[in-house]
Protein backbone atom coordinates (compact mmCIF):
# COMPACT_ATOMS: atom_id res chain seq x y z
CA UNK A 1 0.00 0.00 0.00
CA UNK A 2 1.18 4.15 -0.65
CA UNK A 3 0.65 4.70 2.74
CA UNK A 4 3.33 2.16 3.67
CA UNK A 5 6.11 3.95 1.98
CA UNK A 6 5.25 7.44 2.91
CA UNK A 7 4.58 8.59 5.91
CA UNK A 8 0.93 10.89 5.31
CA UNK A 9 0.58 13.52 7.88
CA UNK A 10 -2.90 15.11 7.89
CA UNK A 11 -2.86 18.86 8.77
CA UNK A 12 -5.79 20.39 10.94
CA UNK A 13 -7.06 22.27 7.69
CA UNK A 14 -9.92 20.36 7.84
CA UNK A 15 -13.32 22.75 7.29
CA UNK A 16 -11.21 25.95 7.81
CA UNK A 17 -12.02 28.38 5.06
CA UNK A 18 -9.74 29.43 2.23
CA UNK A 19 -10.23 32.96 0.48
CA UNK A 20 -8.53 33.52 -2.80
CA UNK A 21 -8.31 36.91 -4.94
CA UNK A 22 -6.65 38.08 -8.15
CA UNK A 23 -5.24 41.08 -8.92
CA UNK A 24 -3.13 41.89 -12.01
CA UNK A 25 -0.11 44.73 -12.98
CA UNK A 26 1.88 46.16 -15.55
CA UNK A 27 5.31 44.55 -15.92
CA UNK A 28 6.47 48.04 -14.51
CA UNK A 29 4.40 47.44 -11.53
CA UNK A 30 4.76 44.27 -10.09
CA UNK A 31 7.95 44.97 -8.35
CA UNK A 32 6.04 48.18 -6.43
CA UNK A 33 3.17 45.88 -5.63
CA UNK A 34 4.82 43.20 -4.31
CA UNK A 35 6.65 45.40 -1.96
CA UNK A 36 3.37 46.88 -1.00
CA UNK A 37 2.05 43.52 -0.30
CA UNK A 38 4.84 42.39 1.46
CA UNK A 39 5.80 45.69 3.63
CA UNK A 40 2.15 47.39 4.00
CA UNK A 41 -0.68 45.12 3.14
CA UNK A 42 0.25 41.83 5.12
CA UNK A 43 1.36 43.63 8.14
CA UNK A 44 -2.00 45.93 8.34
CA UNK A 45 -3.96 42.73 8.22
CA UNK A 46 -1.35 41.47 10.64
CA UNK A 47 -2.13 44.30 12.85
CA UNK A 48 -5.83 44.03 12.94
CA UNK A 49 -5.25 40.38 15.17
CA UNK A 50 -8.35 39.04 13.69
CA UNK A 51 -9.14 35.92 15.50
CA UNK A 52 -9.40 32.39 13.05
CA UNK A 53 -6.66 34.23 11.15
CA UNK A 54 -4.04 31.69 10.19
CA UNK A 55 -1.70 32.97 7.42
CA UNK A 56 -1.65 34.73 3.83
CA UNK A 57 0.18 32.88 0.59
CA UNK A 58 1.25 35.04 -2.28
CA UNK A 59 1.48 33.62 -5.70
CA UNK A 60 2.69 35.31 -8.62
CA UNK A 61 2.40 34.35 -12.33
CA UNK A 62 4.25 35.83 -15.50
CA UNK A 63 2.19 36.61 -18.36
CA UNK A 64 2.79 37.90 -21.52
CA UNK A 65 1.50 41.71 -21.22
CA UNK A 66 0.92 41.45 -17.56
CA UNK A 67 1.54 39.92 -13.64
CA UNK A 68 -1.03 37.86 -11.78
CA UNK A 69 -1.02 38.01 -8.11
CA UNK A 70 -2.73 35.43 -6.21
CA UNK A 71 -3.47 36.00 -2.74
CA UNK A 72 -4.85 33.16 -0.56
CA UNK A 73 -5.62 33.62 3.15
CA UNK A 74 -6.59 31.10 5.74
CA UNK A 75 -9.56 31.29 8.12
CA UNK A 76 -10.63 29.31 11.12
CA UNK A 77 -14.35 29.67 10.29
CA UNK A 78 -16.62 31.99 7.96
CA UNK A 79 -17.15 34.28 11.21
CA UNK A 80 -13.29 35.02 11.38
CA UNK A 81 -13.57 35.94 7.56
CA UNK A 82 -16.71 38.18 8.31
CA UNK A 83 -14.31 39.65 11.57
CA UNK A 84 -12.15 40.41 8.63
CA UNK A 85 -14.30 42.19 6.05
CA UNK A 86 -17.88 42.45 7.39
CA UNK A 87 -20.89 40.63 6.65
CA UNK A 88 -20.18 40.64 3.04
CA UNK A 89 -17.77 38.44 3.41
CA UNK A 90 -16.98 38.34 -0.28
CA UNK A 91 -16.11 41.90 -0.44
CA UNK A 92 -12.96 42.23 -2.01
CA UNK A 93 -9.78 44.19 0.90
CA UNK A 94 -7.90 46.62 -1.97
CA UNK A 95 -6.22 49.49 -0.11
CA UNK A 96 -6.06 52.82 -2.08
CA UNK A 97 -2.34 52.64 -2.33
CA UNK A 98 -2.84 48.68 -3.97
CA UNK A 99 -5.51 50.43 -6.75
CA UNK A 100 -3.10 52.64 -8.09
CA UNK A 101 -0.86 50.10 -9.38
CA UNK A 102 -3.10 47.47 -10.50
CA UNK A 103 -4.33 47.16 -13.79
CA UNK A 104 -7.16 45.15 -12.67
CA UNK A 105 -8.85 43.10 -9.88
CA UNK A 106 -11.21 40.68 -8.14
CA UNK A 107 -14.08 43.01 -7.18
CA UNK A 108 -15.12 39.66 -5.01
CA UNK A 109 -13.07 37.21 -3.51
CA UNK A 110 -13.72 33.54 -3.38
CA UNK A 111 -14.27 31.16 -0.54
CA UNK A 112 -13.66 27.47 -0.20
CA UNK A 113 -14.24 25.11 2.68
CA UNK A 114 -10.50 23.18 2.67
CA UNK A 115 -11.86 19.26 2.90
CA UNK A 116 -8.57 17.81 2.99
CA UNK A 117 -4.90 18.59 3.05
CA UNK A 118 -2.39 16.32 3.44
CA UNK A 119 1.89 17.11 3.67
CA UNK A 120 4.52 14.56 2.85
Amino acid sequence: MYSDYIEIKSLNFYNMIARIWHGWTSHENAGKYENLLRNEVFPSIESKKIKGYRKISLLKRILETEVEFITIMLFDNLDAVKAFTGEDHETSYVPESARKVLLRYDDRSQHYEIINEITY
